[in-house]
């Protein structure tokens, strides 16, 4: 059996190289580094693929989230609603504007912001709202908006583990996440559905004169060279890393299918289990894109679980074992341990499988096998 990775970006690549080395090729013949036709030609692509009107390739998808907020206007003291069950970087950029984050717990089925907590945070002060896709689960946007609409506040999506889900609407209809809000970030980490060979990120907006702004914001405030108009940053994708993004788009949606055929393989296997809650995957889902898979271990030791594996050579790791509410750096005492309780207790209960397109039968029985020894 080939050796078990969290993110097999070797055989990835070995399946794709002579297309991404050539379209790298391009890009150090031209030596168009910054801003190259490369990086105008993704930029294009993505935007046809998203069908949105406007995408802002950026330096990462940690820039693109506070790059959004700059471009909004937000001023500092205006309360922004997240998720407490996320990465840091989503409340990172809220702190670093001077903005004030308003942490909420999640719901206990799909791990995203709770749609009953956002309306119990809206104050005169909030302004936004930032709805985390989390593992590639796309949020209740229907429901978001509304309640955006509801209190005229900004909808700020943080698409960086999401990219390709779709969002389905009551009325039937469907769009992909990241082009429902306002203004969405994504991230192009090497490990995402849709990765870069380094850095990279992008600005995701259907709003004319947001996007404007925001091409002025990411290329250090300037729309004619040495003409400073807005306050801006330096955070531009580089055209090897859009010649990589190029490259892979086209794989996109049979990458996320690839990943969605092994989520199904595996819930398959844990089914009925006691001791194992898995992510729900029906025949047609396009909802979710597995950027991790992710299970809840309930009446039984999640970290023995998690030693046994790395034992086996089984790569896992625990998204995420703090909340947010409880790591120093964004500690405050409005918060009460008891308007966590679904975060409180995904912390104890969670561990993410290996997760990647190249995830061969092999491996998943393997997998799936040594979860089960375990919990036996």
């Amino acid at each position: 059996m080939k050796k078990i990775q969290m993110v097999d970006l070797k055989s990835q690549y070995e399946k794709i190289k002579t297309t991404v080395d050539a379209s790298i090729q391009e890009v150090l013949d031209t030596t168009t580094y910054i801003n190259g036709p490369k990086v105008h030609e993704f930029q294009k692509n993505l935007e046809q693929y998203l069908d949105v009107k406007h995408v802002i390739p950026c330096a990462n998808g940690t820039d693109a989230l506070q790059i959004a907020m700059m471009g909004l206007g937000l001023q500092p003291g205006d309360e922004v609603i997240t998720a407490d069950f996320t990465f840091a970087a989503t409340v990172e950029v809220i702190a670093l504007l001077q903005l004030t984050p308003v942490l909420v717990d999640v719901d206990v089925v799909n791990m995203n912001i709770s749609i009953d907590a956002i309306k119990k945070a809206i104050t005169p002060k909030t302004k936004a709202i930032v709805p985390v896709h989390l593992f590639g689960r796309a949020a209740n946007m229907e429901a978001i908006m509304r309640i955006a609409k509801e209190h005229n506040l900004y909808v700020i999506e943080d698409n960086a583990q999401a990219i390709g889900a779709n969002c389905k609407f009551s009325d039937g209809t469907k769009k992909k996440a990241g082009t429902i809000g306002h203004v969405s970030s994504t991230s192009f980490f090497p490990s995402k559905n849709l990765g870069c060979y380094g850095d990279g990120g992008a600005i995701f907006t259907n709003d004319d004169a947001l996007a404007h702004t925001i091409r002025g914001i990411v290329n250090h405030g300037m729309y004619v060279r040495y003409h400073h108009d807005v306050v801006g940053v330096n955070s531009r994708l580089d055209s090897i890393q859009a010649a990589v993004l190029d490259a892979k788009l086209p794989l996109l949606d049979s990458y996320n299918k690839a990943r969605q055929n092994a989520a199904r393989k595996y819930s398959s296997a844990f089914e009925g289990h006691k001791n194992i809650i898995a992510p729900s995957i029906c025949d047609i889902c396009d909802c979710h894109v597995f950027h991790q898979y992710t299970l809840r271990i309930i009446d039984a030791d999640r970290d023995a679980l998690m030693q046994h594996l790395l034992d086996k050579g089984i790569p896992c790791a625990i998204y995420y074992p703090i909340p947010l509410h409880s790591q120093k750096a964004y500690a405050d005492s409005r918060y009460k341990e008891e308007d966590f309780p679904v975060t409180n207790q995904l912390v104890k209960e969670v561990i993410s499988l290996p997760m990647h397109t190249e995830l061969d039968d092999e491996q998943i029985q393997f997998i799936t096998d040594s979860v089960l020894e375990f919990l036996k």
